[in-house]
């Protein structure tokens, strides 16, 4: 799959009926996605698999991943500024 396709395909995945976190995944996929490494594409997708009710938690701060990667990406997310 070409680069563009994999992009159009992640940006309706990131669409999670929540607006907030609509935004948060949204925010990341377009300033920081092309220029992230393996590792944190892999991240992304991992954190596109967890439940809205676990990610809401642990971006409000209520509870932190125990993945030490996926933490690290969940405070990226939180402190990407809008583009």
């Amino acid at each position: 799959m070409n680069d563009e396709a994999e992009f159009r395909k992640l940006k309706w995945r990131c669409r999670r009926g929540m607006r907030e976190l609509d935004q948060l995944f949204e925010r990341w996929l377009d300033t920081r996605w092309r220029a992230a490494s393996t590792e944190q594409r892999d991240t992304f997708l991992r954190l596109l698999d967890s439940e809205d009710d676990r990610l809401w938690r642990w971006f409000l701060g209520h509870e932190t991943p125990s993945d030490d990667a996926l933490r690290a990406l969940v405070d990226d997310m939180r402190e990407t500024p809008p583009a």
